[in-house]
């Protein structure tokens, strides 16, 4: 399978999302379209993983119009989405839904609950990293797969034949790449309800189920 990635800003990676293609024999295709204006089609996207980033689905950028229109097209060919943070929030956006500021803002390691039991292997609880001060709204037809403490849309699942999940939360990073987050933007970290300093959040190791949930969520794209 081709998996083409968008990735939005170079401290925020595929991590884990690297390691589930390479385990599963897929081809990973990596895209900077905000850096290099270069985007895959709809033709040759087996499946698309969109990342997160510092920018809104509600700026005026030429390269997102872009994006939504690739996504509009996989929508209407059932192509299986993939959308972390920023990346969540624009499929909803392309659905019609909006994307606010959240009751919260959320940077840091706190708890998310399943909501849903469409997919299978996803633990009750995980605590995963957080990232972000804006949220979506669950798009008609969806259901709500997590919901935070301060925040209920942490994540949805369109089901089959649709196949499309999006996460508010980031269950992607391993630990190399938590501190890639922190030590460029751990200033993100101010005014977060979390109260998180940059070392607590380096101090807490990755927890292993992140891990199997992200690929319990991949395995049900794939398929």
């Amino acid at each position: 399978m081709r998996i083409n990635l968008l990735q939005h800003t170079s401290n925020e990676g595929p991590g884990m999302i690297a390691d589930w293609a390479a385990t599963k024999g897929h081809e990973l295709y990596i895209y900077h379209p905000d850096q290099f204006g270069q985007l895959p089609t709809a033709a040759e996207t087996e499946m698309l993983v969109i990342l997160g980033g510092p920018m809104s689905p509600n700026d005026d950028l030429p390269w997102i119009r872009q994006e939504e229109q690739l996504i509009q097209q996989l929508l209407a060919n059932k192509t299986p989405i993939f959308g972390v943070c920023f990346g969540a929030q624009l499929i909803t956006k392309v659905l019609g839904y909006s994307v606010e500021k959240a009751p919260a803002k959320e940077v840091g390691w706190a708890p998310i609950y399943r909501q849903s039991e469409l997919i299978a292997g996803i633990p009750e609880q995980l605590t995963v990293l957080h990232w972000h001060e804006e949220m979506f709204a669950i798009p008609a037809g969806a259901e709500r797969l997590f919901a935070s403490d301060r925040v209920q849309n942490q994540g949805f699942v369109l089901p089959q034949p649709q196949r499309v999940v999006g996460l508010q939360c980031h269950l992607e990073p391993a630990a190399i790449n938590v501190r890639e987050m922190v030590i460029n933007d751990g200033a993100y970290l101010a005014g977060s309800a979390l109260g998180q300093s940059a070392q607590a959040v380096l101090a807490r190791p990755v927890p292993p189920e992140n891990r199997a949930a992200l690929f319990a969520i991949l395995d049900y794209l794939a398929h």
